[in-house]
């Protein structure tokens, strides 16, 4: 293998945080991605699954405010049956995000 010298210094800045020699440190990766136990993704996709993660972390805590408001009902603060069918709709989506998140996150980790 030959590498530029930026994607070496990288190399061995992965290796070195690993406690790794950057030699082994490129073989266990090379036979990762050979083995498909590593799948690599580009830089912009490491991203939006970051913004997944994190979308999907703020997501929950607004599914615990929309269930307190959905449990106020019609009757108990006065919400309209329209706001009621609103939250549910939304707690449905949000569920669905949810599932397809952490769909994405399983295809992404490493297969042992």
């Amino acid at each position: 293998m030959s590498f530029s010298d930026t994607e070496l210094a990288v190399v061995r800045t992965a290796a070195e945080r690993e406690g790794m020699a950057s030699a082994a440190w490129a073989g266990r990766q090379v036979m990762a991605v050979a083995q498909h136990v590593l799948v690599p993704v580009s830089r912009d996709a490491g991203d939006v699954l970051r913004e997944l993660v994190q979308a999907r972390v703020h997501l929950r805590e607004i599914v615990a405010e929309l269930r307190a408001v959905a449990a106020a009902g019609p009757s108990g603060a006065g919400l309209p049956e329209s706001a009621v069918t609103v939250v549910e709709e939304t707690l449905k989506a949000v569920a669905r995000l949810d599932a397809a998140t952490v769909q994405v996150m399983r295809e992404r980790r490493p297969r042992s």
